[in-house]
């Protein structure tokens, strides 16, 4: 079974062209979306890094098999976390544009985000949709995908941006995030845009280094690299599961 785990500010629909060029089926993949990303929330559901780890880690322990696990942004660092914490539950891994790293600050969005009253203010920017969706657009988003997910950033999903950046200081991991990556299985893999201007090329280049797992750079791309070249992502997640 695969499974994608999209990020922030996505839904599902990040990974449709990623799914139409592997040619899966519906009864081949699982793509979630994270509690309050288009959908509602639980109730009592805290929204913090670990919420949504142990939530992810629920949803895929009902599979009843073991997957490849496929994250971007936000879903990379919790499909490391899961991958961290059960690595009984995985049979290959790949992350594309973030990794948990101590030494990266997190970028300026993150860091207003994580900022008590700042963070509101800069979301309530976000309810403008035709500028947000030109800011997207200009950060990198696929023009499609922005008409896509645009219009489900709602204050439901705006609230819980702002309480996971804020469990995570904006980005700034430590502890058992960092320590329990030496758990981490193999096989694994690192996919980047190489142009991404939110999370810098040598974030991944550190992170490969560090944990010995292959890196491959996409050319031209950017943050969203995994939907602006699907057809070269699902290359390189095709020979990665050769291997599972």
């Amino acid at each position: 079974m695969k499974v994608f785990i999209h990020g922030v500010p996505d839904t599902p629909h990040l990974w449709k062209p990623l799914i139409a060029a592997l040619g899966l089926q519906p009864s081949e993949y699982f793509a979630p979306a994270l509690p309050g990303f288009g959908t509602p929330l639980p109730k009592g559901f805290a929204c913090t890094k670990d919420a949504y780890a142990d939530h992810l880690i629920g949803e895929i322990e009902k599979l009843g098999q073991k997957i490849d696990l496929v994250g971007h942004d936000w879903g990379a660092l919790l499909s490391l976390r899961i991958a961290s914490l059960r690595p009984d539950l995985i049979r290959t891994w790949c992350v594309t544009n973030a990794v948990i790293d101590p030494d990266y600050r997190g970028h300026q969005t993150a860091r207003m985000w994580a900022t008590p009253l700042l963070g509101e203010f800069v979301m309530l920017n976000m309810r403008n949709k035709p500028r947000l969706e030109a800011a997207l657009v200009e950060g990198g988003m696929p023009a499609g995908l922005a008409k896509e997910e645009v219009p489900l950033i709602d204050k439901t999903m705006r609230q819980s941006i702002l309480k996971l950046y804020r469990s995570a200081v904006g980005l700034r991991f430590s502890g058992d995030w960092v320590s329990d990556l030496a758990n981490l299985p193999r096989p694994g893999q690192l996919f980047w845009g190489e142009t991404d201007p939110y999370v810098d090329l040598s974030v991944a280049e550190r992170f490969s280094k560090n944990h010995n797992v292959p890196l491959h750079i996409e050319n031209g791309a950017g943050h969203w690299a995994c939907a602006e070249r699907a057809d070269a992502f699902a290359a390189v997640l095709k020979a990665l599961w050769a291997k599972g």
